[in-house]
């Protein structure tokens, strides 16, 4: 019983905090937007990626919004 209950709160605990970590992503991609050097098809891309990751972040699919978010800030290098 104790190894179920420890076992949920981890869960818990992590999907919590990828939840936190998202907001923070996006402020990432939104600071280093106007500064990158990118080609346009870059940029879309970018800007598609990141309108996503705040869509999957909303519909509590955070593990998918950090990868999503993780593509953009790899195209910025950052």
């Amino acid at each position: 019983m104790k190894r179920t209950a420890l076992f949920l709160a981890m869960a818990f605990a992590s999907s919590t905090a990828l939840a936190f970590g998202c907001p923070k992503e996006m402020k990432a991609i939104d600071e280093a937007l106007p500064k990158a050097k990118l080609s346009a098809a870059q940029m879309e891309e970018v800007k598609t990626l990141r309108a996503e990751g705040e869509k999957l972040h909303k519909e509590a699919k955070h593990k998918e919004s950090m990868e999503t978010l993780g593509k953009a800030k790899k195209i910025l290098g950052i």
